[in-house]
């Protein structure tokens, strides 16, 4: 998969209208009525309160049977009857940073089993993660999630699940946007 930038537009209009806006930890965005998503590095133009970019590209802490078990599991985002979605943009600490990558590894997922976690909720949960910090965005990580209303319940599971562990010890800031398509 080669890199892919996308925008995610907060404004007046957009394809999936916001439900419920909620602050987890640190400062809230501003409120808005919709969100958009575009590929692409859209910095101008489209009325909006505010952007968040970022880019899709190689998976960094993915070790190849786990690679291969998320392909072979997850589903495709669109899928008409994902009618309900969330964008979650997180931050992390200085601390979490100052980690060499294997140590991040290790609270990822042998201390957390965050990738383990998310499996059990595949193919109900439709996931990409977009990375920002490189961006110079204010979140490191946007995570954009999209299912059906009859599997909201099990979506609140997984985030609820996710935000016990050891790695969600590091979030300094998160988001909650939860959005139901329009039309």
């Amino acid at each position: 998969m080669g890199i892919r930038v996308f925008t995610f537009i907060g404004g007046a209009e957009g394809l999936w209208r916001v439900t419920r806006n909620s602050v987890i930890a640190g400062e809230p965005l501003n409120d808005i009525p919709y969100l958009d998503i575009r590929e692409g590095d859209l910095r101008e133009g489209m009325g909006s309160q505010w952007r968040l970019r970022g880019v899709v590209g190689h998976l960094r802490y993915t070790c190849r049977d786990e690679k291969d078990q998320l392909a072979s599991r997850q589903p495709p985002l669109g899928r008409p009857e994902s009618t309900r979605a969330a964008l979650i943009p997180i931050r992390k600490s200085a601390a979490w940073w100052e980690l060499p990558q294997d140590e991040r590894r290790a609270i990822l997922e042998e201390q957390s089993e965050h990738i383990r976690i998310g499996l059990k909720f595949l193919p109900a949960v439709a996931r990409r993660l977009h990375h920002s910090r490189d961006l110079g965005e204010p979140f490191d990580f946007l995570t954009w999630f999209e299912y059906s209303p009859g599997d909201e319940s099990a979506f609140d599971d997984l985030v609820r699940l996710l935000r016990k562990t050891e790695e969600w010890k590091y979030v300094e800031r998160e988001i909650d946007i939860r959005l139901t398509r329009v039309g």
